[in-house]
């Protein structure tokens, strides 16, 4: 047993051991009261002879000088505590009775003792407590329920045990031969249950609890049916091992082999050598600067020491490859022609002027700087409007090589950063990775949807891009996986975003903003005439004179089938309605189809917006402009009042700022009442409901203040306000007209409902002068400084 300390047999002159009983002859009676030795590592069981290592101590002493010799004492488990002399409560009730064969005193001062266990006893009372502990027991008797079951058990066990013995590597053909000589069912369970393994002591304790010899013995035979399925396991996974070994020295040994051969032939560069030396060749070529040259040289020197077969060479030579394959010195010509610029500008893409002025001067300088590098810019507007497509133009006009790096739910660091080459299938970042694909340093790339970069336990994306956009930091840019130092000073960096909002403020101090509108009614026509019709045509397999649109019937499809910023919807409706006219083609009809606004629903369905308002003229409800990240758009606010208890009811999903915007509204109408004639008598009496449409949408921003005030001043008067009329401000509590974001925006949205009178803070008047003409065509501008300003306006 390898929790027992073994004593090796005592010369029996030496005067320190004394030969007490002959085991051979078993005792007639036991006794009823006896000494108990506690036991804390290991459960002793019956028809077993054990050495037992005795410490210093009372037990020990009893042990010596006891006249006449100690002969019997009994093994009692210990269920808790620490410590030495444990009290009788910590004890189990079930123990073994031992005689003791043999003392022998060892040389440190402890004492050793050869025992045999004998038999089962219960606890009936303790007479006399620590350190010597003496206790009144009953002996247990063992039972049998059914003779021909113990002897099939017996059978099974003894099977189960010798399977175990020729699987172990620990048993020896000693144990075999006991095992096999152990006569009757009760002494085998004990030689089992004594000698398994992977049990703990209360398992144990339970076993020898166990007087039932068929029951019993069903416990060890689970036990070793536990043993053998892990020892059958252990040999599997052993003999999957050895023959991975064996495979790996079969190739070991083959390529030696080939190696002699080819040495023979004279050809003594094996595939090996020849790779590494390709790869020093690739590196020089490369023209790395210092540090990365230095790094690589100590890698390929590790790289020719290695085995190729070994998983350190494979990521040492991808590590080494992609420092070969990376553009350190190759750049190409910069082109410094302006009208050229322009020529591409204005070839691909319609309006814009303001966008497009900004691109030239901002190339105008670059080129007189001779250097791209320190300024980063960033196209801000909603989808469709072309902020992608300018980036390959400039691209163009420069004469560099374009790439586009979405950034769209990006959430992981190690996507800008690289991973560290200590984790399982490392790669580079895809900016060095960009980088490769491309093969030059100096191209133009696109960081699209920056507004867009997630965060979560993997990083912070957005702010590995600080080092990135910083022309003081890029010149130095290092990536976890190469390890080494690289310039992205040369790279001329666009970035395109919907929104400002979500973009980290250190991050959009970096850049350059150029804000991108949107298009009005006249620029969607002129770019579907120019662009989309033609392109969609093409792509739909068609010759032009198949088909033909009148402007008028692209008119309709622009108002009553799109309603955006962008053109995307908008192309989306031209290519399916030359779907329609290309499956009219491949069927056989070979006509000339003509679109007009007549037959235009035949091809792209009903109507899918109104030019006109859904929502009727009538008290309580105002037209107002609002801005989102897809552009502007006219907000509908609807009041109503009812009979009630003076409360306010606010629906359509509304941020924080429109609720607060909401309530003071309501709060000048009522301290303006009189002043606008209003009888608020029966106010006490009423609830009020304010409703803004599309209760989808989540609706926030400060600009809704001057028409909420307006709906209400309009309810409680039963009066509408004047047709056509839209406005846009917030309104401060004693009446004053705030100024607002986005005009340019709200302003198309308003033209594309066919308004005539537009309210705006006075503040704002300034803004109408970088308002392209063709936006304010149309519309009548009325500026408020305060609320009597609307009111006057609007009634």
């Amino acid at each position: 047993m390898s929790q027992f300390i073994h004593v090796p047999p005592a010369n029996n002159n030496d005067s320190n051991e004394s030969l007490l009983i002959d085991a051979s002859k078993t005792p007639k009676t036991y006794p009823s009261d006896i000494t108990i030795f506690p036991v804390s590592n290991f459960v002793a069981f019956p028809h077993m002879i054990l050495p037992i290592v005795v410490p210093k101590g009372k037990l020990q002493d009893l042990l010596h000088k006891n006249e006449p010799p100690l002969e019997f004492i009994g093994f009692l488990g210990r269920r808790r505590g620490v410590g030495d002399d444990p009290p009788p409560a910590d004890l189990y009730e079930v123990g073994v009775l031992a005689r003791v064969l043999r003392i022998l005193r060892l040389p440190e001062g402890s004492t050793s003792i050869i025992v045999q266990t004998l038999k089962r006893f219960k606890i009936k009372s303790f007479e006399t407590p620590v350190p010597v502990i003496r206790a009144k027991v009953q002996y247990l008797e063992e039972t049998q329920r059914d003779e021909k079951l113990v002897q099939a058990l017996s059978s099974s066990a003894q099977t189960l045990l010798q399977e175990i013995i020729q699987l172990s590597p620990t048993l020896s053909e000693e144990f075999s031969l006991a095992a096999l000589n152990i006569d009757g069912p009760n002494k085998l369970s004990d030689f089992i249950a004594a000698h398994l393994k992977r049990i703990d002591l209360p398992t144990r304790q339970a076993l020898l609890e166990l007087t039932e010899v068929d029951e019993r013995l069903k416990r060890c035979i689970f036990h070793l049916t536990q043993e053998l399925e892990i020892l059958k396991l252990g040999q599997k996974i052993q003999g999957e091992i050895q023959s991975k070994i064996s495979t790996n020295q079969r190739e070991y040994f083959l390529r030696e082999q080939l190696k002699a051969i080819r040495k023979e032939l004279g050809e003594d560069k094996d595939d090996h050598s020849q790779d590494v030396q390709k790869l020093k060749e690739r590196i020089t070529a490369a023209k790395l600067p210092e540090e990365a040259q230095t790094k690589a040289d100590e890698e390929l020197k590790r790289l020719g020491m290695m085995a190729p077969e070994s998983m350190e060479y494979s990521i040492t030579r991808n590590y080494i490859d992609w420092l070969a394959s990376l553009p350190w010195a190759i750049t190409t010509e910069d082109i410094s022609d302006l009208k050229k610029a322009e020529q591409i500008l204005e070839r691909d893409h319609y309006g814009l002027k303001d966008v497009k002025t900004r691109i030239v001067e901002f190339l105008a300088v670059k080129s007189l700087k001779k250097d791209l590098s320190g300024s980063i810019i960033c196209f801000v507007g909603p989808p469709g409007v072309g902020k992608t497509s300018l980036g390959k133009s400039i691209a163009e006009s420069l004469g560099r090589k374009f790439f586009r790096l979405s950034l769209g739910g990006m959430r992981d660091e190690a996507e800008i950063k690289g991973h560290r080459r200590t984790y399982v299938g490392s790669m580079p970042g895809r900016l060095i990775q960009a980088l490769k694909r491309s093969g030059s340093k100096n191209l133009v790339m696109v960081l699209d949807e920056i507004d867009k970069i997630g965060t979560d336990w993997r990083g912070d994306p957005a702010s590995a891009l600080l080092e990135v956009l910083d022309p003081e930091q890029n010149k130095n840019f290092l990536d976890h996986y190469l390890d080494v130092p690289f310039d992205l000073s040369k790279i001329l960096f666009i970035c395109t975003a919907n929104t400002l909002d979500t973009i980290p403020a250190p991050l959009r101090d970096r850049m350059e903003i150029i804000e991108m509108s949107g298009y009005i009614e006249s620029e969607k026509l002129a770019i579907a005439t120019k662009y989309l019709l033609p392109k969609q045509v093409a792509q739909a397999g068609l010759e032009p004179k198949f088909l033909k649109v009148l402007p008028t019937a692209l008119l309709e499809t622009i108002r009553f089938y799109t309603r955006e910023a962008g053109v995307r919807n908008l192309e989306r409706e031209l290519e399916k309605l030359c779907r329609k006219v290309a499956t009219r083609v491949a069927k056989g009809k070979k006509s000339s189809v003509l679109i007009t606004p007549q037959n235009l629903s035949e091809f792209l369905g009903v109507h899918k917006f109104s030019a006109d308002s859904l929502i009727p003229r009538r008290p309580g409800v105002v037209m107002g402009l609002a801005w989102t990240n897809y552009g502007g758009e006219v907000l509908f606010i609807e009041a109503s009042k009812m009979p009630g208890a003076k409360n306010l009811q606010l629906t359509g999903k509304l941020g924080e700022t429109m609720n607060e915007s909401a309530k003071i509204a309501l709060s000048f109408i009522r301290s303006a009442a009189v002043r606008y004639n209003m009888d608020l008598s029966n106010f006490d009496k009423t609830d009020l409901h304010i409703h803004f449409p599309a209760g989808a949408i989540k609706k926030d921003g400060p600009s809704a203040g001057i028409t909420i005030a307006t709906a209400l001043v309009s309810l409680f008067k039963n009066k509408p306000v004047k047709k056509n009329l839209a406005m846009t401000g917030e309104i401060s509590l004693i009446g004053q007209v705030l100024p607002i974001g986005g005009l340019k925006q709200k302003l198309i949205a308003a033209k594309q409902f066919k308004c005539k009178d537009i309210v705006i803070p006075f503040e704002n008047k300034k803004d109408l002068i970088e308002i392209p003409a063709e936006v304010k065509s149309g519309l009548k501008f009325h500026f408020a400084k305060t609320f009597d300003d609307v009111y006057r306006i609007a009634f």
